[in-house]
């Protein structure tokens, strides 16, 4: 039998067999000869084909073999594999494209298995591993399930340590979830037992390989130009900008297009748990917490890491997203000469932004009335932008305000452009249009000074974007 290892670890090759675990590949799975490598990589039955292939190989070859195997050396143990299963599928390729197959296939085994065509698959915003044996997507704002599976529950786990591991955290029955990032700064968090009953759960939140531009989003229909516009005047004008909405709103997204408006020759400071912002600027600083170590030893936290920012000269602060005690010290910086700085939140709407900032001010512990936190909330932070994921699974910015000052003990704020909804259109599709509510906001003259003009019917209220 094929697949057993022989004294130097490398595969004895007989005729394979078919693999239960395969899933049938269809008739017209069969590539036309005069078909690229290119063209073949991106059509749907050669993702089919490569899922099926991998899923063959997990089961017959050694993986923990893998660890000490390079690119080379696997590409020629599995060529002839490879080469006998598509005869055997029946699936006609050229030589030309079962190199790529053979490629492609080893890249899957080397990098982090049977999801890796799924990383590479610009289409795909969400990567869900429910345990090892079911995987979802999410492309254009709804869920699929996939064909994807990992052979067992250790096959997963052996992933999941790859991806841990290499930016030096760890998961295990001690230390059950964790949050880590991908090579390209894709956001992961890990739930496995004894939190997870059934088995490992596995959330990837890929980034664009394209970083997002404010005028990108605009094809997505998430922003319309006025208020394109209005965010880069306020971030020019060194305004500073709370973006808020819900989980999977596209919150940053857009403070990662927010940033392209940073001037080149300011220096910024990133803090996060998990470095996910890609700032194009050329000096950035970028921090990011650790958790405790086996002792319980060694945790740094947000609060910590805003606090010493402020010794490494910043011009901004941005903070990925602010959710404790570091909101005092945020604002504080805010406050004392790092305007412009960025941050998000998660609520529902603005008012409701600021109410769970007022909360996370508090948990600093610091003796401050409500009255006093709220005047420091008002004189630190300028705009709110307000992002939500509508039910068709569409990104929109549905509220732009203005922070103006207090009034008595409340702080207030007047909105410039909002989202209206108007129906729902064919497969759930939600309509709508952007308003201005006709409200210039306090910061206009102050950009007229510095040669940052909106344009006459930016604030119409009669006009629809």
């Amino acid at each position: 039998m094929w697949g057993r290892f022989s004294s130097d670890n490398r595969p004895t090759h007989e005729t394979p067999a078919k693999s239960d675990a395969a899933i049938a590949v269809p008739a017209a799975a069969a590539v036309s000869e005069q078909d690229g490598a290119t063209d073949l990589r991106h059509s749907d039955q050669y993702l089919a084909l490569k899922l099926n292939l991998h899923a063959y190989l997990i089961e017959k070859y050694n993986l923990a073999a893998l660890d000490d195997t390079d690119g080379a050396r696997l590409l020629s143990d599995i060529r002839p594999i490879v080469r006998d299963y598509v005869r055997d599928q029946g699936v006609a390729l050229n030589a030309a494209e079962l190199d790529t197959l053979v490629s492609d296939t080893a890249d899957e085994m080397l990098g982090l298995g049977p999801i890796e065509p799924l990383l590479k698959d610009d289409s795909i915003a969400d990567i869900l591993i429910n345990t090892h044996r079911r995987v979802y997507i999410e492309r254009r704002g709804q869920l699929e399930i996939t064909p994807v599976r990992f052979s067992d529950e250790a096959h997963l786990l052996r992933i999941i340590n790859k991806i841990v591991s290499g930016i030096g955290r760890r998961v295990d029955e001690s230390s059950p979830m964790v949050d880590a990032r991908l090579a390209d700064g894709s956001r992961v968090n890990v739930a496995v037992r004894p939190v997870s009953i059934d088995g490992p759960l596995v959330s990837i939140r890929k980034f664009s390989r394209q970083p997002y531009t404010l005028e990108r989003l605009i094809a997505f229909n998430s922003i319309c130009p006025p208020m394109i516009e209005f965010l880069r005047i306020a971030v020019q004008t060194r305004k500073s900008i709370l973006v808020s909405g819900g989980t999977g709103s596209g919150k940053t997204t857009l403070l990662n297009a927010l940033s392209h408006h940073i001037s080149d020759r300011e220096r910024l400071i990133t803090i996060e748990d998990a470095a996910e912002l890609q700032l194009q600027q050329p000096h950035v600083g970028r921090l990011e917490t650790r958790p405790p170590n086996v002792e319980g030893r060694g945790e740094i936290r947000q609060r910590e890491l805003v606090k010493n920012a402020l010794r490494m000269r910043p011009d901004r602060i941005i903070v990925g997203e602010v959710r404790g005690e570091e909101a005092f010290d945020m604002l504080q910086a805010m406050n004392t000469g790092h305007e412009g700085s960025m941050t998000t939140i998660h609520a529902n709407t603005p008012r409701d932004a600021l109410a769970r900032l007022e909360q996370m001010v508090g948990m600093a512990g610091m003796p401050m009335s409500q009255e006093s936190i709220r005047g420091q909330i008002a004189s630190a932070v300028d705009i709110i932008v307000q992002t939500q994921r509508l039910s068709d699974g569409g990104r929109r910015v549905t509220s732009i305000a203005e922070i103006t000052g207090m009034e008595g003990t409340v702080v207030q704020m007047q909105e410039i452009y909002h989202f209206v909804r108007t129906g729902t259109g064919e497969g759930g599709a939600v309509l709508g249009h952007f308003k201005a509510t006709g409200v210039r906001p306090r910061f206009a003259s102050e950009a007229e000074a510095m040669n940052l003009a909106f344009a006459p019917d930016a604030f119409n209220p009669q006009a629809t974007f």
